[in-house]
């Protein structure tokens, strides 16, 4: 299927979700992932009306930045190395896997604009999978006080891959839960509003606890 008639199905799911909780549909950023994704296949979401891109990795993303430029809005959703800061901070306008202090200081040395991050948090808890521990989050958040060039935009999370969609809710709830803590403390370098929840496989029912940004890939652009 054409990544347009691709979107179209997932804007219905979309707007369904939305019905089910009372939620403008409007509020959902779509971030189309990617990797593994041709160059033309990418440039076919963008003509299709998707203006969001996320990558995980520098080389691709530099190689697509190369060929899309600011034609897009760009995420990096993938773990980033401190090494390898300098050469995607230029370029990408989120970060969605801020985790730990010494990226923080590397994000701080060479930006030379602020730069919208989101927290990643390990809800689940499975070592496979990055980010911090929940209850090291506000610590965190509020260690970055100092730090002018980084703006905490809100939390991010991946949920276990399972079928249980009680247990897939939790996490999602978790990290809301958290959200509204840090958001409550209108702290200025940390509005944290938006939680990035939700892939192909769960993106409805993160939109239902509260998503702002969904990360899908396969169901759209795979």
């Amino acid at each position: 299927m054409t990544v347009a008639e691709n979107l179209v199905k997932m804007k219905q799911t979309i707007e369904q979700a939305c019905r089910d909780c009372e939620r403008n549909p409007d509020d959902i950023k779509i971030i189309a992932v990617t990797k593994y994704v041709s160059i033309e296949r990418t440039l076919e979401a963008l003509q299709a009306g998707i203006t969001d891109l996320g990558e995980n990795r520098k080389e691709e993303f530099l190689k697509k930045y190369e060929s899309i430029g600011d034609q897009a809005t760009w995420h990096f959703i993938g773990s980033l190395q401190s090494r390898k800061v300098k050469d995607v901070i230029h370029q990408v306008d989120y970060i969605h896997s801020l985790d730990r202090k010494s990226l923080a200081k590397e994000i701080q040395k060479r930006a030379e604009q602020t730069v919208p991050c989101f927290v990643q948090v390990n809800v689940s808890g499975e070592e496979s999978k990055h980010g911090l521990a929940p209850e090291d989050v506000e610590n965190f958040v509020e260690s970055l006080k100092a730090y002018d060039k980084i703006k905490i935009v809100g939390l991010m999370t991946m949920a276990p891959h399972v079928d249980h969609e009680e247990e897939l809710r939790a996490v999602f709830r978790k990290l809301r839960a958290l959200r509204d803590i840090i958001r409550d403390k209108n702290q200025p370098h940390a509005p944290c509003e938006s939680l990035s929840m939700g892939m192909s496989n769960d993106y409805h029912i993160a939109i239902e606890e509260g998503a702002t940004h969904i990360r899908v890939g396969s169901s759209l652009v795979g």
